[in-house]
């Protein structure tokens, strides 16, 4: 225990700047994610097991994840990049709500340096949960986590999960995890593979070949629609007056997610050749 102990006290005179390092550990090691694991920065990128799945949007025809951390990796990571030491959090009360400001100490500056961020209520606890949530983005002010933002549209179809319709809203009790993940020098997301609790693969993004166009077709593969698409949808159909569910029903789909580009061209020429509502 006396040597756990003075381990930790000497990586926080380190972060601090009261002890030099020697050569040997000024060589930096490299972890599974290719991220430097033993320096105080920069965060080293997430490892597979520290993501946790969620789902977004269900219908009958399958469902889509989104990809989160929760506070409890923050707070590993933080420990172990910085010591547990080398980090603290605040909490304060800003107009109503709560912000959390994560400072970390700078050896070079000898000070605190702080980033803050504002906390969203959950649907229980709701003082616990915007304190959760201040601290999570937070932390990913200072890069824990921000590679989940590259994360693809994740859609796993009908047919490799179970749904149930309750009333007129659709529902899954399967529970899914990120088994393996990679990244690249940008440190933007890869490779990815998603099994639900049995280990059944159900989703797996592989590297792209050297050769792949992936501006081309990502788009067409994930099948969502660019800001720029959908933006251009909308302004047709305010022109025209016709009605989202109306498209929708006539391509069989249900959400705009399902869109694939084929349907939104097929869309988009029956819609500029509708006249303008003020002239029909």
């Amino acid at each position: 225990m006396t040597g756990v102990k003075e381990e930790l006290a000497r990586k926080a005179r380190q972060c601090k700047g009261e002890e030099k390092k020697s050569s040997a550990e000024e060589v930096e090691a490299k972890d599974d994610t290719g991220e430097t694991a033993g320096g105080c920065f920069p965060v080293r990128l997430l490892r597979a097991e520290e993501i946790e799945c969620r789902i977004a949007t269900i219908n009958e025809k399958g469902l889509s994840l989104l990809l989160f951390k929760d506070a409890r990796a923050d707070q590993r990571l933080l420990d172990e990049v910085f010591t547990p030491f080398g980090w603290k959090r605040t909490h304060q009360m800003i107009d109503g709500n709560l912000y959390c400001t994560v400072e970390i100490w700078d050896r070079e500056k000898q000070q605190w340096i702080g980033k803050q961020d504002v906390g969203t209520a959950s649907y229980s606890e709701k003082e616990k949960g915007q304190a959760s949530d201040s601290f999570k983005r937070a932390c990913f002010n200072w890069g824990i986590g921000r590679e989940l933002y590259t994360a693809p549209f994740i859609w796993i179809p009908a047919e490799k999960t179970a749904i149930q319709r309750k009333g007129d809203k659709y529902t899954s009790y399967n529970r899914f995890s990120v088994s393996s993940i990679s990244y690249n020098q940008q440190r933007e997301i890869t490779a990815l593979s998603i099994v639900n609790e049995r280990g059944e693969l159900v989703y797996e993004k592989k590297v792209p070949s050297a050769n792949t166009n992936l501006k081309k077709e990502e788009p067409q593969k994930t099948g969502v629609l660019t800001l720029l698409q959908k933006k251009t949808l909308e302004k047709e159909l305010e022109r025209t007056g016709v009605a989202l569910e109306t498209v929708l029903e006539r391509y069989g789909i249900h959400t705009l997610e399902e869109m694939t580009g084929e349907i939104y061209k097929k869309a988009l020429q029956g819609l500029k050749k509708t006249k303008t509502k003020e002239a029909a």
